[in-house]
């Protein structure tokens, strides 16, 4: 259930007597006198036998003969815990029904056997009923009155209540399942708790009286509602402005004639004439039309039905297969097991449509028991073995989302999780990203049994392997080389610890971590059996070099550490404690897939998709990546051409670069701009554009996505008057190329729409901010980005627009020259 639901049950549905348990009595008896002289007994010497009479009131009048609980004598604690169970059911209340209870003391003479009464309405001000533990204060002296409203109400005054009732309420709700449960927090509450009613009882001397009465808990809520027709009269509406609501008991129903003409057009009976049935020229357009909509489309009754009638004929259209068993209606058992025959015949799909069926779409309410029956484990199943077809290289593009996937799964021990550890087995890059990626979502208290279950069955079949399968290594030793690279993100953690507490500068900071690495944790200086790097975990590393390490000047001071290598190389890696950076990890997995996407249309933009891998909630690895920011190019050498020229001078060539750079420059610049304004990505200035020596530009720090942006009024496309020049302005031939790159490779990823909505669709239940905030928002703006309504050339047309659209925007400099003041200032 999300949190957008409410579920419940109707009062006039529930054909049960009402049931309510007399737990006990709570506070001292108040004094009586002694039979045989007038002078006051003490509380602790009586012996009072006490019973409780129950009546049910409904609008004010009583309502079945009144019930009584067994005598009960063990004072000062009465302690009944008696289920009552009346002779009026739930259906037959009212919202005015209350409960009257009496306490009557048998001990005493006629004039002193009342102790008190109190009244609790049955339904709350929402016309809920009520649940759970109720602690109601008695009036003594007075029996329960049943009248509306009532004299005697058992509920605490509103400015009588003070912390302990407040407390009260919460160990209802702890009761009742609405508070998770968290063992060890709970005791140190219930105990502090305890010291507080003592507080609390010593301090008011415990003058009142309480009976504490437990309702019966239904799995949903019970509303109120009368059986039959429950309209609401209204007022005459000529007397009144009012907006006047009148409830329909229809709506929402399905019409049973449209249901009727609709089985009768579905009827299995026809399927022999079905089978021979082909579209004709409109409705082969219109066929095509539904097989061109994104998967996120909601298919109307008209398309659903037109799909279903012809569903024979489009067997051998494999597009057709994902919306075709969305059009299926699975509450029909019959219809549902013909189309699961029809679907083990269809035409092999693409792996992009196998995702879509993995996605949380065929959750929804549209396809009703689907979600929860025997057909979607028949269809999830379907989806995995269209996957079984990938390579790993392609498989390992989608791993971050396919691991996501287990949330939809109707199980743990799905077919999904079996086939990634066993893709995982046969490759030791697979299975350190898919361990990686199952062990960061142990954090998430929804799903952490599901992903430990994976977890386990990984580490369960690595050690299984024998060393003949695997080369020098078996499977022990493969698992135990994984298990390694959480004990080296352990040891950085420590690190950065040690680090930000030592006061002072950057520089005192670095002298601190280098003086680690050479001192108490010189074990990571020469590693003696080495480790595979999380981030490319085909490199094996044998140290860090303490001299080549630095710390960022940045608040969470990140780690800049430099790893020697086996091979006898030696890479750079960034390592972040204190910020979420899966987010930067799902765009730069979308920028790598990218890449391959147009390098596959034999279009190479020059991309950077350096590597990034979080290792837990707020810490993470990043590749580093040799570049400056455009800031600190454009305070040293005033502009982009100045800088390449330090590094590809050319005499004759344009700018006096040499033409390999500058086309290397236009080209990355392409990519990125049409990648970010896909991507919607946000917060761009010049500290998060890096250059390469090379002329390769990359973006980095990806914060903000799907269109957010803290900046006010941000620019369509990101791209900025500085690289414009670079090109020789807006009206070179070398601009235009620019242009002509940027439409080519949004045409060409235009193509992938369904891949890259699908797997974003498949991050909906994931914790990235951007996307949990609204991850159906998220996806309809990415899918508006692609512009699927127009067709290539127009496209062309559109984006050339945007450019000229962005590079014209005044306001984004102006915001630029005050994000460089703050730099500057910081």
């Amino acid at each position: 259930m999300t949190g957008n639901e409410f579920r419940f049950f109707l009062s006039c549905d529930i054909n049960l007597p009402v049931t309510f348990r007399i737990e006990r009595l709570e506070g001292n008896l108040p004094p009586s006198k002694s039979p045989n002289s007038e002078v006051l007994s003490r509380t602790e010497d009586r012996k009072a036998e006490l019973y409780v009479e129950c009546t049910l009131y409904i609008d004010g009048a009583p309502f079945g003969l009144p019930t009584r609980t067994r005598l009960e004598s063990t004072g000062p604690s009465y302690c009944w815990n008696e289920l009552i169970t009346l002779s009026t059911k739930y259906r037959d209340l009212t919202g005015h029904s209350q409960l009257a209870l009496t306490v009557w003391d048998v001990s005493c003479g006629k004039e002193e056997g009342l102790i008190g009464g109190a009244t609790i309405l049955l339904f709350n001000s929402k016309k809920q009923l009520k649940t759970g533990k109720q602690k109601l204060r008695l009036w003594p002296g007075k029996v329960a009155d049943g009248s509306y409203p009532t004299t005697t109400p058992g509920k605490v005054p509103r400015h009588e209540c003070g912390e302990l009732e407040r407390l009260e309420k919460l160990v209802n709700k702890y009761e009742r399942g609405l508070i998770q449960c968290v063992d060890w927090l709970d005791r140190l509450a219930f105990k502090t708790m305890e010291k507080i009613k003592e507080h609390e009882n010593s301090r008011n001397g415990n003058s009142h009286l309480y009976l504490v009465v437990e309702f019966l808990s239904f799995e949903h809520r019970v509303v109120f509602q009368e059986s039959g027709p429950n309209f609401l009269l209204p007022s005459p509406i000529a007397s009144t402005n009012e907006i006047v609501t009148v409830w329909d008991p229809e709506v929402g129903k399905i019409n049973p004639s449209e249901h009727k003409q609709l089985k009768l057009a579905r009827s299995l009976t026809r399927g022999i004439i079905d089978r021979d049935l082909k579209p004709s020229s409109n409705e082969r357009k219109s066929i095509q039309r539904i097989l061109k909509y994104p998967p996120t489309w909601t298919l109307s009754g008209d398309e659903r039905q037109l799909l279903w009638k012809f569903r024979f004929s489009l067997m051998s259209e494999k597009r057709a297969l994902t919306k075709f068993l969305r059009c299926v209606e699975w509450s029909d058992i019959q219809e549902a097991k013909q189309a699961l025959e029809l679907m083990g015949r269809w035409e092999m799909i693409d792996v992009c449509d196998a995702l879509e069926l993995l996605s949380p779409v065929f959750e929804s309410e549209e396809v009703g028991i689907f979600a929860r029956e025997y057909h979607s484990i028949k269809v999830r199943a379907y989806a995995v073995t269209v996957l079984q077809r990938a390579d790993d290289e392609e498989l390992q593009c989608y791993l971050l989302q396919l691991v996501q996937a287990l949330r939809f799964e109707r199980s743990d021990k799905s077919r999904l999780s079996h086939f990634l550890v066993q893709r995982a087995l046969r490759n030791i890059e697979f299975a350190s990203f898919l361990r990686w990626y199952v062990a960061v979502e142990l954090h998430d208290p929804a799903y952490a049994k599901r992903f430990y279950y994976t977890y386990e069955l990984l580490e369960e079949n690595m050690m299984k392997l024998s060393a003949d399968v695997n080369g020098d290594e078996d499977g022990f030793k493969l698992w135990q080389s994984l298990v390694r690279q959480t004990e080296l993100t352990a040891q950085l953690c420590s690190i950065m610890r040690d680090v930000r507490n030592v006061r002072g500068n950057t520089q005192k900071k670095i002298e601190k971590l280098r003086q680690l690495l050479s001192g108490l944790l010189s074990e990571l200086t020469n590693i003696e059996e080495p480790i595979r790097s999380p981030l490319a975990p085909g490199v094996l590393i044998t140290g860090i070099i303490p001299s080549e390490s630095s710390i960022f000047k940045s608040a969470l001071h990140p780690l800049r550490l430099t790893f020697r290598l086996a091979n006898g190389g030696s890479c750079k890696i960034i390592f972040k404690k204190g910020d979420d950076i899966r987010q930067d990890q799902l765009v730069v997995q979308m920028v790598s897939l990218m890449d391959r996407l147009l390098k596959l249309e034999n279009l190479d933009l020059h991309l950077t998709p350096y590597k990034v891998l979080a290792t837990g909630q707020d810490e993470g690895m990043l590749e580093f990546i040799p570049s400056r920011s455009l800031a600190q190019i454009l305070s040293e050498h005033r502009s982009i051409t100045s800088y390449l020229q330090k590094f590809h001078p050319d005499e004759h060539g344009p700018f006096g670069i040499t033409a390999t750079c500058l086309e290397t420059f236009i080209k990355s610049c392409a990519g990125y701009s049409v990648i970010t304004y896909i991507l919607g990505i946000g917060d761009r200035h010049l500290d998060n554009l890096l250059l390469r020596d090379d002329g390769r530009l990359f973006h980095v720090d990806f914060g903000f996505i799907l269109g957010r942006d803290p900046k006010p009024f941000p620019p369509p496309m990101k791209l900025c008057k500085e690289m414009v020049e670079a090109m020789g302005g807006a009206e070179s031939q070398y601009y235009t190329r620019f242009k002509s790159y940027c439409c080519e490779a949004y045409n060409i990823l235009r193509k992938s729409s369904n891949l890259i909505l699908n797997l974003f669709h498949l991050m909906a239940g994931s914790n990235i901010p951007d996307i949990a905030s609204d991850p159906e928002k998220g996806i309809l703006k990415l899918q508006e980005k692609f512009r699927l309504d127009l067709d290539d050339e127009a496209c062309v047309h559109f984006f050339q627009d945007l450019i000229n659209e962005s590079v014209s925007a005044l306001f984004p400099q102006m915001v630029e020259t005050i994000h460089r003041w703050a730099q500057y200032w910081r």
